[in-house]
Formats: C-alpha cells, sequence, structure tokens
C-alpha cells in the first residue's frame, strides 16, 4: 500500500530528538501508522474502530 498525500501527526510523547516514535495520520476512516524515523517506508492500516480500542487499551494500562 502506498500512502501519499496525508498528514502525518507524531506521537504528543515525542521528545523530538529524533528517537523511535510513531506517526499516525487519518485515512478514509481508517487510521494510518508509520514509523518516524522511516517515512518512506511501510505503513500499517487499521479500521478506526481497531485503532480506538487499541489506544484506550493504551491509555488504561492494559499494555504496562
Amino acid at each position: 500500500m502506498t500512502i501519499t498525500h496525508i498528514t502525518w501527526h507524531k506521537s504528543s510523547y515525542s521528545n523530538g530528538a529524533g528517537g523511535a516514535c510513531v506517526e499516525v495520520a487519518d485515512l478514509d476512516g481508517d487510521r494510518a501508522v508509520r514509523d518516524s524515523t522511516n517515512p518512506v517506508g511501510p505503513a500499517l492500516r487499521f479500521p478506526a474502530a481497531a485503532w480506538s480500542a487499541f489506544t484506550a487499551g493504551v491509555r488504561a494500562g492494559k499494555f504496562d
């Protein structure tokens, strides 16, 4: 899948020092995720509901 002409958003937890971060973009109702250190590399696409469930789990500490 090639994803072009979309706006990527870096994680608010990124410290800006060039560390390993993820970027997320809205994509036709779904969410795309990529490694910010490799912007021309692969991206993963998730249904919006699955992404929402994942981020809710992160916020709830389910993956700590």
